[in-house]
C-alpha cells in the first residue's frame, strides 16, 4: 500500500524568500506611513496654538466628565440596589412571620400535614403578596431535617446552585443574610439578589429564601449610565467647540499680528493691523500699529542718516581727489630731489611719500565702500582661470613676505580652474587675505590652497600666527576693526580691506569666512559659484584646517625654502632666499 508524503518547502526556498520580501516591503510601507503621520501630527502640535488648547481642553474635560459620569452611574446603581434590598428585606420579614405562624402548629417534623403546609406557605408567599415583583422565587428549606422535610420553591425550580454554602450556614445559624448571585433559573441566566432568614417553628427551625431578579435594576442602571455617558460626550464636544471658538477669537489677532510683523521684517513698513472694538485685543492691535509707526519713522530716519552719511563720504572722497593730486605732485617732486636735501629733510620726504600712499589707498577704499553702500557696485563676470590669479597675487606679495620673513606656499591644481568671476575683485580679495596672513604670520609659512568641484571654487589662506579669539572670526570683517590696536603694522593698511573683500564675495554670491584659534593661527576661505548666478550649498575646501589641533612643523629658518605637497605637479613655495631674492620653485 503506497503512502503520500506531504513536505513543506525548506526555509530557504524561493517561495519563503518571496514571502519574507513581501512582508518586509509591507512593513516598510506601514512604518513609513506611520512615521509620516506622526511627523505631521508633531508639526501640527508644535505650530498650532489652537490645536493644543482644544486638545488639552478635550482631554481635561473628558477626564473630568468621565470621573463624574462614573460617580453618578455608581451612585444610581447603589440606590437601585439599596431600594431592592429594602423591599426584599421587608417582604422577607413579613414572610418569615407568616411562615412561622403557619409552621408553629406542628411539634414534630414527621407530621403528615407539615409538607403540605410548607408547600402552601411557599405558594402563598410567592403569589399572595400583590406588591411582589414578577420573577421572584420563594424557597423554604430545612437543612437540619434533611430527608424528613423536602425543600419547596415557587415557582418550582432548582435554587440550590444560587444559594451558597456560606449563606446556608449563616442562615442556619439564626441570622438574616444576603448575597448577589448570577445563575440560570427557568432557562435564562439572570442576576439575583438572594435573601435568607431563619423561621422558627414548633419543632425547630427552617430557612426561608427570597430570590429577587435584578434584571430591571440592571436595565435601569444601564440606561442611566448610557444617559450619563451620552450627556458627558455631548458636554465634552460642546466644551471642545467652545474652546475652539474662544481660542480662535484670541489666536486670529495673534496670527494677524505675526503676519504683519513678518511683512514689517521683510521691509513693508506700511503694514498695519485692523483695530476692531475696544477690548484687550483691540488695545494690542492699536499698540502694535503705534509700534510699527514709530519703527517706520525711526527706520526712515536712520535710512536718511545713512544715505546722508554715504553721500557725505562719497562727496568728501571725491572732493579730496583734487587736493590729493596736487599734494601728490608736490610730494613726488620733493621725493625725487630728496638726495639733495639734508638727511632730516630727506627722511621727512620719505615719510610724506609713504603717508600719501596710505592716504591714497584709504581714499580709494572709501570710494569703493561708498559704491557698495549706494548699491552702485557692478560685477564684470567672465570665465577666468584662477590658477594664474593665485600665482600673480603670490608674486606681487613676495617682497612683503621677504621683509616679514614669511614663506608663501601654493597648493594649486595642474589643470586650469575656470569660474565665471570678476578677476579684478577676486585678485583684490586674495591680496587682502594674503597680506593680512603675511603680516600676522609671525614668520611662519602662509599656505594658499585652491580647490574646485562641480558647482563652486574655493581658495583658503592659512597662517600660523597668533590666531583669533572666540568671536573674533565675525569681527574681522568689520570696518576699521583690529584684533590688537597696539600691534605695529607692516603694510600700513587702511582697515577696510576685509570689509571690501566681504562685499566683493557677496557681490559674486559667494562666502568669505574666517576661522582662528589662539596659538594655532587662522584660515580664511573664499567660496565662489563656478557659474555666475548659481546658489552655493557647499564648499570644496574645509574652513577648519586639518592641522588645527596639531603644532605646525617644518623649517623655521628665515632663509629656508618651504616646499609642500601639492594637488598637481607639486606645491609652489615663494619665500625669502638666502641671497635676498625671492626664489620660486615648483
Amino acid at each position: 500500500m503506497g503512502r503520500t508524503v506531504v513536505t513543506s518547502p525548506p526555509p530557504d526556498s524561493p517561495t519563503t524568500a518571496r514571502r519574507l520580501r513581501a512582508a518586509r516591503a509591507l512593513w516598510r510601507v506601514v512604518a513609513g506611513r506611520a512615521a509620516r503621520l506622526a511627523s505631521g501630527a508633531h508639526q501640527a502640535w508644535r505650530r498650532s496654538l489652537q490645536l493644543r488648547v482644544v486638545t488639552i481642553t478635550l482631554v481635561a474635560s473628558s477626564l473630568l466628565v468621565g470621573g463624574f459620569a462614573y460617580l453618578i452611574a455608581d451612585k444610581i446603581t447603589n440606590i437601585l440596589l439599596e431600594n431592592a434590598e429594602t423591599d426584599v428585606l421587608v417582604r422577607l420579614r413579613n414572610g418569615s412571620e407568616y411562615a412561622s405562624s403557619q409552621l408553629k402548629l406542628y411539634n414534630q417534623p414527621q407530621e403528615a400535614q407539615l409538607q403540605d403546609t410548607v408547600e402552601g406557605t411557599v405558594n402563598y408567599l410567592a403569589g399572595g403578596d400583590p406588591t411582589q415583583t414578577s420573577g421572584v422565587v420563594v424557597a423554604i428549606t430545612a437543612d437540619n431535617y434533611a430527608g424528613v422535610i423536602q425543600p419547596r420553591t415557587s415557582p418550582d425550580v432548582e435554587v440550590r446552585p444560587l444559594i451558597s454554602e456560606e449563606l446556608r450556614a449563616t442562615v442556619a445559624g439564626g441570622k438574616i443574610a444576603h448575597q448577589i448571585r448570577t445563575g440560570t433559573l427557568g432557562g435564562q441566566r439572570t442576576k439575583y439578589l438572594v435573601y435568607g432568614s431563619p423561621v422558627s417553628t414548633g419543632f425547630g427551625q427552617v430557612e426561608l429564601y427570597y430570590l429577587v431578579p435584578l434584571a430591571r435594576q440592571d436595565a435601569t442602571a444601564a440606561d442611566a449610565r448610557a444617559t450619563v455617558v451620552a450627556t458627558g460626550a455631548a458636554l465634552v464636544l460642546l466644551l471642545g467647540l467652545l474652546a475652539a471658538l474662544v481660542t480662535r477669537l484670541v489666536v486670529t489677532p495673534v496670527r494677524v499680528a505675526a503676519r504683519t510683523a513678518q511683512r514689517l521684517s521683510a521691509g513693508l513698513l506700511d503694514q498695519r493691523m485692523v483695530v476692531n472694538g475696544e477690548d484687550d485685543l483691540a488695545l494690542l492691535a492699536a499698540s502694535f500699529n503705534q509700534m510699527a509707526t514709530n519703527l517706520q519713522r525711526q527706520i526712515l530716519r536712520l535710512e536718511e542718516m545713512s544715505r546722508l552719511q554715504r553721500r557725505f563720504t562719497s562727496d568728501v572722497s571725491h572732493e579730496l581727489r583734487t587736493p590729493l593730486t596736487t599734494v601728490r605732485m608736490a610730494a613726488d617732486l620733493i621725493f625725487a630731489e630728496r638726495d639733495e636735501f639734508d638727511p632730516a629733510v630727506a627722511r621727512s620726504a620719505e615719510l610724506l611719500q609713504a603717508e600719501l600712499d596710505r592716504f591714497e589707498e584709504l581714499l580709494t577704499d572709501l570710494l569703493e565702500i561708498s559704491r557698495f553702500d549706494a548699491g552702485f557696485a557692478v560685477l564684470d563676470s567672465e570665465p577666468t582661470d584662477l590658477v594664474p590669479v593665485v600665482h600673480r597675487v603670490a608674486e606681487r606679495l613676495a617682497g612683503l613676505a621677504e621683509r616679514a620673513g614669511v614663506a608663501i606656499e601654493l597648493d594649486v591644481p595642474d589643470s586650469p580652474v575656470i569660474a565665471e568671476v570678476d578677476p579684478r575683485r577676486v585678485e583684490r580679495v586674495l591680496r587682502n587675505l594674503v597680506g593680512n596672513a603675511v603680516e600676522h604670520g609671525e614668520a611662519e609659512p602662509v599656505r594658499i590652497t585652491l580647490g574646485m568641484d562641480q558647482s563652486a571654487v574655493a581658495i583658503t589662506v592659512r597662517d600660523h600666527g597668533v590666531g583669533l579669539k572666540p568671536g573674533e572670526e565675525k569681527l574681522v570683517f568689520n570696518r576699521f576693526w583690529r584684533a590688537d590696536p597696539s600691534r605695529a603694522r607692516q603694510t600700513g593698511g587702511t582697515g577696510l580691506g576685509l570689509s571690501i573683500s566681504l562685499e566683493d564675495a557677496r557681490l559674486h554670491g559667494g562666502w568669505l569666512e574666517a576661522w582662528g584659534a589662539p596659538g594655532q593661527g587662522a584660515q580664511f576661505r573664499l567660496t565662489l559659484p563656478a557659474r555666475a548666478g548659481d546658489r552655493l550649498t557647499t564648499s570644496p575646501l574645509r574652513l577648519v584646517p586639518a592641522d588645527a589641533a596639531l603644532p605646525f612643523g617644518g623649517p623655521r629658518d628665515g632663509g629656508a625654502l618651504a616646499i609642500g605637497p601639492g594637488s598637481g605637479a607639486g606645491a609652489l613655495a615663494i619665500g625669502p632666499a638666502v641671497d635676498g631674492k625671492a626664489e620660486v620653485v615648483s
